[in-house]
């Protein structure tokens, strides 16, 4: 138990503007969704393959799903939420 707790303690907790899903489909429906929007990607051999990006906030209980906010994404995913994301330490512990 204490080290789990000191392990907790070395991570930081940030709050982000965004959206949170609670499976990695709602995310990849809403990736597909601004690709759908912004026409992404043009063909498939394009550098750009998607207008945004998921990520997965393991550290977090319980885990979750979510897109950092941008203006591009107002449109089609509509008004973000603030909440909290728990990153692992920098530089990593060793």
């Amino acid at each position: 138990m204490l080290a789990e707790l000191m392990e907790m303690l070395t991570h930081t907790m940030a709050y982000t503007n965004g959206y949170k899903y609670d499976t990695e489909q709602e995310a990849i429906n809403a990736q597909e969704a601004c690709n759908a929007y912004y026409g992404i990607p043009v063909s498939p051999d394009d550098i750009t393959q998607n207008w945004v990006a998921y990520q997965f906030a393991e550290y977090d209980d319980p885990q979750f799903w979510y897109i950092i906010y941008d203006n591009s994404l107002l449109l089609i995913l509509g008004e973000p939420t603030e909440f909290e994301v728990t990153s692992p330490p920098f530089p990593p512990n060793q």
